[in-house]
């Protein structure tokens, strides 16, 4: 059952705090493809303990220790990337699989990912709606095609998924990106990986080709999650005086969303390094001119947004499109939640803009969640303004940030169950 909780921050405003983050969900379910394709041969060390890397490992075991000889029904849940990388790795095995997931996750197109795997091959037809799922998957994709063009607008997943299992493929991938590419830094990370595993790659122009390879033994160690990092940089933002050390945090991230670090400087916050990890203090905000681009990190997008919103900062981003498909459509969902506070966030070809002029706190406020942990886990921040928010569904963060709620009282918040 669903249960809400009311958030809270008593007396002042000053926050000094050492919290140690999950591993990057990101990474872990990329590490755990890889792995699984690699026959045992990559080890992964530092799993995310997200729901969303709980179930796709799980499911991977599962596929391992249990291989069926008659159709078998994949269930993904809300977990939206275990859907996209499942979608491909699935296709090579020799097995039949229905992969389904929730409601929500039968509204989420897939029909790019799925048109690309058929170019190479594969075997899949759609249970119910065109586009979406649930999938046949008639596994043990043998390709005698070896190019493919998949649009890069829409979700890195889809690139990623179809490059991770490309040097199991006979004739390896040539992949080719059409028009403008979405998340880059996400394309990096999964290239990246697959360099530390053996895997060699070329990429030229708008064309990435991974030739048919074997993975060589090695160790994926997963990093902190910098996405889960943004909510700290929020508070520290908002707080009085904050002082919050992040623990084990890399200097040099895989990750695209580590980007926190830059564009929270204009929300006064500043990044130091220390010898366990990285420091947030609080410092001045500087004035923003220009439109900020998230393309390259579009799970920042609802941190940022609403940490300027409770500023009064009337800025400007771009780069928000793939928002619109993700657990909920977010761009919704922040215009329906900022009006509580008095924002608006208006949309003029591709850019929105926070107006802020009719800003005001309420004494108190509850928060719509839309089964989505990042609404839950932006929000939460407006608790250092609020005197009582309350989060609707709130064990929602178990998707993504599991210790969310508990790393917030250690900070000095309080958090009660409704």
């Amino acid at each position: 059952m669903k249960k809400n909780a009311i958030v809270s921050f008593r007396g002042q405003k000053d926050i000094a705090a050492t919290i140690n983050l999950t591993g990057s969900k990101s990474e872990s379910n990329r590490a755990l493809i890889i792995s699984a394709l690699s026959k045992g041969v990559v080890k992964v060390e530092n799993l995310s303990d997200a729901a969303d890397t709980v179930i796709l490992n799980r499911i991977l075991r599962d596929l391992e220790i249990n291989p069926a000889t008659e159709k078998q029904t994949v269930d993904v849940g809300h977990a939206g990337t275990a859907m996209r990388f499942l979608t491909a790795y699935l296709s090579t095995l020799p097995q039949q699989f229905t992969l389904t997931g929730s409601g929500r996750m039968q509204e989420r197109p897939i029909a790019i990912l799925v048109d690309a795997l058929k170019t190479l091959g594969a075997d899949i037809s759609y249970e119910k709606n065109e586009g979406y799922p649930p999938l046949n998957i008639n596994g043990g994709l043998n390709s005698d095609a070896a190019e493919v063009s998949i649009k890069g607008n829409v979700s890195s997943q889809y690139l990623s998924a179809l490059l991770i299992i490309a040097p199991t493929l006979p004739l390896g991938l040539r992949l080719k990106i059409e028009g403008g590419l979405t998340s880059r830094p996400y394309l990096e990370m999964t290239l990246n990986m697959l360099a530390a595993t053996g895997i060699q790659h070329e990429w030229s122009d708008d064309t990435i080709y991974i030739a048919p390879q074997k993975h060589q033994e090695a160790t994926l160690v997963v990093e902190p999650d910098w996405s889960a990092a943004s909510y700290w940089y929020s508070i520290t933002s908002l707080a009085d005086t904050g002082d919050i050390t992040l623990t084990n945090m890399r200097e040099e991230s895989l990750q695209g969303d580590s980007k926190i670090q830059e564009i929270m400087i204009a929300l006064g916050v500043r990044t130091s390094r220390v010898p366990d990890g990285i420091e947030l203090k609080t410092g001045t905000s500087v004035d923003i001119q220009e439109v900020l681009n998230l393309k390259d990190c579009p799970d920042l997008a609802q941190t940022i947004i609403v940490c300027a919103a409770a500023k009064g900062l009337n800025l400007s981003f771009t780069g928000l499109e793939t928002l619109k498909i993700k657990e909920t459509n977010r761009i919704l969902a922040l215009q329906q939640e900022l009006a509580k506070i008095g924002v608006t966030l208006n949309e003029d070809n591709e850019v929105y803009t926070l107006n802020c002029d009719a800003l005001a706190f309420p004494e108190k406020m509850t928060i719509a969640t839309y089964d989505d942990h990042r609404m839950a886990m932006a929000f939460a921040p407006l608790s250092l303004l609020i005197k009582e928010v309350e989060i609707e569904d709130y064990q929602v963060v178990e998707k993504s940030y599991p210790d969310f709620w508990k790393d917030l009282e250690t900070a000095g918040f309080t958090v009660n169950e409704l």
